[in-house]
């Protein structure tokens, strides 16, 4: 299954936001992204609709475990990144931009090898 990225990105923030808080609400995503209300609107009717996330009546939005397995994998592959990217010297901000950016394209092969190297 093949998913956007920007889909992608709109559930490691979900994710990210229900670590912190009890509920997510499209405002907190919309305050986290730096998107616009009605950007964050059709990207999460994007996601309901694709059966990622569930919304209850009070507007709380919540990951499935559909749009859950993939949150937490992104979550993963931009930490192992980003771990990887300081170990070897790179400013952590800087490691943080360049992962968010390289987690969408790794390939399975690579990110395996980035993490067996991350736990030596």
């Amino acid at each position: 299954m093949v998913i956007q990225e920007s889909a992608q990105m709109y559930l490691k923030t979900i994710y990210i936001l229900s670590l912190e808080n009890q509920y997510v609400r499209s405002i907190d995503i919309s305050k986290k992204m730096n998107f616009s209300k009605p950007s964050v609107s059709r990207a999460i009717n994007s996601l309901k609709q694709e059966n990622y996330i569930d919304i209850d009546q009070n507007g709380h939005i919540t990951l499935n475990e559909k749009g859950l397995e993939i949150a937490k994998s992104i979550y993963e592959k931009h930490d192992v990144l980003t771990t990887f990217l300081t170990k070897i010297g790179v400013p952590y901000d800087v490691a943080d931009d360049d992962a968010c950016k390289i987690e969408h394209v790794i390939s399975d092969e690579t990110y395996d090898a980035l993490n067996k190297f991350n736990n030596q």
